[in-house]
């Protein structure tokens, strides 16, 4: 009987073994390095790199403009990189705006570290906020966020943390982390019980319950305008989580909306072609000292 014991407990402690080997790797971010560059564009920039509370160091592009100019601080999504968010950077960089690309840990060219989370994303774009305030000298001192996906959870994230964000644009975020995982985790092999689980054990890796960093809470703790970019065909993370986030808002006064047509998950250059409005927003949140430079393309 004894023996039937532990090998029913050896077999369980297996299982575990297997099922958290298959969420860390399912999980994990896939690296993609970029093998273009701002100056493939005619634009000029420098490479950084930002260093972590943990020594860790973070790969960076940064788009200088003119003196007086705001900085708009970019996070990509999950797998991405500041290439793939430079067709949505150009052109706040030519409406006047400095540009700093960061690319979170275990993606682009940053530092490898254990796993990759939207709070370890918030913790990323929190060293690039540091990182503005401590080397861009010449700005006037208005920093702007701005995330896809991941990022624009993360971004959210940091700005409810915070009073020194002048503006936040979100592109694409998921209203609850469970709701995305459950998502994915749609699976006829899964079965609900192990779903549960697998979200519980998430929790417990990153550090922090999904109720806290769920961006349809973070919304609505920020002080500064935000603006809720959102693809009308994401089959991603469907245009209903837009909708929950503003719904569970008690005061939506700060939060805009911008839905666009024709547009998924990932059409960062539709999103370009909505640049008036977005440069709007931010005239509307004083983030200029002076008018744009340049007039968006229409």
């Amino acid at each position: 009987m004894q023996g039937l014991v532990v090998q029913i407990l050896f077999g369980l402690l297996l299982i575990t073994g297997v099922l958290a080997l298959l969420i860390h790797f399912g999980f994990r971010a896939p690296r993609v390095v970029t093998h273009k560059n701002p100056k493939d564009f005619g634009v000029a920039y420098q490479t950084h790199w930002i260093r972590t509370s943990k020594g860790k160091k973070l790969f960076a592009w940064f788009l200088p403009a003119a003196d007086n100019a705001p900085v708009l601080i970019i996070v990509h999504g999950w797998g991405g990189n500041a290439g793939f968010m430079l067709p949505l950077a150009l052109p706040f960089h030519r409406a006047g705006m400095h540009v700093v690309l960061v690319e979170a840990r275990n993606h682009g060219r940053s530092d490898r570290d254990t796993f990759s989370s939207l709070p370890r994303f918030a913790e990323d774009a929190s060293h690039a906020i540091d990182w503005v305030k401590r080397q861009v000298t010449n700005s006037n001192g208005k920093i702007i966020l701005l995330g896809h996906s991941v990022g624009a959870g993360a971004v959210l994230l940091e700005a409810s943390r915070r009073d020194d964000i002048a503006a936040v644009i979100s592109v694409s975020a998921f209203a609850h982390p469970a709701w995305m995982m459950q998502r994915y985790l749609q699976r006829p092999w899964i079965p609900r019980l192990a779903r549960k689980a697998i979200l519980r054990y998430v929790e417990w890796i990153i550090g922090h319950r999904f109720d806290e960093i769920a961006p349809m809470h973070t919304a609505c703790r920020i002080t500064c305008p935000v603006l809720l970019v959102h693809g009308r065909d994401d089959q991603v993370v469907p245009v209903s989580d837009l909708q929950a986030i503003v719904d569970n808002c008690p005061d939506k006064t700060h939060i805009q909306v911008l839905l666009v047509s024709d547009a998924g998950h990932n059409s960062i250059s539709e999103t370009d072609k909505h640049m008036n409005k977005l440069v709007t927003f931010l005239n509307h949140a004083e983030v200029f000292e002076t008018s744009p430079k340049d007039k968006p393309p229409t």
